[in-house]
């Protein structure tokens, strides 16, 4: 009988039927786990569930029982590939769950941004459009996004999902090429080019070496446009402090950000203090997030469970 334990189960809503595998087991869940728990919990457990919860390789030479490690999530940095691929242990993960949600919340913060919803919400509430006596009340820019340049970094499913919707809205739509490339692929702008020219950058790439910091102080003078900067992608992408500088020097118009390099934001993160301006949102880490793509998510980690159990492992990384 497995013995299966999920390390994390408060990292998905509320909403999510947590159905069990089919193959005989027993099941241990926990909302949360803190690494000083980790030993004790999956103590002759042969399958690991984590989204967030970091499995290396001291504490898995702890836990010879341990087969099978599940990802609750597509990014598996919090696991030692190295350690696993070693010691046989299978690490599968969970893919395409994101493909609307991720694009929607992309747009929605763009449609926001663009349209100064944030700022005339506030000035309603404050009373600002009352007192001034005309039926509507121009305290805030707004533009259209048909006919406007739509700048997606990154062509993989979700980058290419925000194009269509960016497409259906009559968006002009590009796609950077590598940074620092001699040329640009057929189907991409060269880097400083893209830079150049879009009115709205989105951020769709993994973070690596190599793109940490993409977007720094040096790329935000290059965008002429005044764009507005979304990244749903990842923490770490964007240079944040620079990115407050570029919002005070006006190179950017705003910024819609999903993730963050500390998550929770930590209290000294150059975002606090900008919170407030109307041309900023940040949001939970929740772009992923919609009910369906959750239930998705989740029924992937139990088929993988199964499949593994029947000899058939499916998403392996390594």
């Amino acid at each position: 009988m497995q013995k299966i334990v999920f390390l994390d189960r408060g990292t998905l809503g509320p909403s999510v039927h947590v159905t069990r595998p089919k193959v005989a087991h027993h099941w241990t869940e926990y909302d949360a786990t803190h690494p000083d728990q980790l030993l004790e919990r999956l103590d002759g457990a042969s399958v690991a569930i984590t989204n967030k919860v970091p499995l290396r390789g001291p504490l898995l030479e702890q836990l010879p029982a341990l087969k099978l490690i599940v990802v609750a999530a597509t990014g598996y940095d919090v696991i030692d590939m190295d350690y696993c691929r070693a010691h046989g242990i299978t690490v599968c993960n969970v893919r395409g769950y994101a493909r609307n949600t991720v694009p929607e919340h992309a747009l929605a913060l763009i449609f926001a941004l663009r349209r100064s919803l944030v700022g005339y919400r506030e000035d309603v509430m404050a009373g600002e459009w009352q007192k001034s006596g005309q039926f509507c009340f121009f305290n805030h820019p707004i533009s259209d996004l048909a006919g406007s340049t739509l700048g997606i970094i990154g062509k993989g499913a979700l980058g290419q999902a925000l194009g269509t919707l960016g497409d259906a809205l009559g968006m002009k739509v590009q796609y950077a090429g590598y940074k620092n490339a001699a040329e640009a692929e057929p189907g991409f702008v060269d880097f400083d080019e893209f830079l150049r020219t879009s009115d709205i950058i989105s951020l769709h790439c993994p973070l690596t070496p190599q793109t940490r910091d993409l977007l720094a102080f040096d790329e935000f003078r290059k965008m002429a446009r005044k764009p507005i900067l979304i990244n749903t992608g990842r923490g770490g992408l964007v240079n944040e402090a620079d990115c407050v500088r570029a919002l005070d020097e006006g190179l950017l118009a705003g910024i819609g950000f999903d993730c963050l390099t500390s998550e929770p934001m930590a209290t000294e993160h150059p975002f606090h203090a900008i919170l407030g301006r109307p041309n900023v949102i940040v949001t939970p880490h929740v772009a992923w997030a919609s009910a369906e793509a959750m239930q998705t998510l989740w029924d992937q980690v139990v088929s993988h469970i199964d499949n593994f159990a029947a000899g058939a492992p499916t998403n392996v990384l390594n």
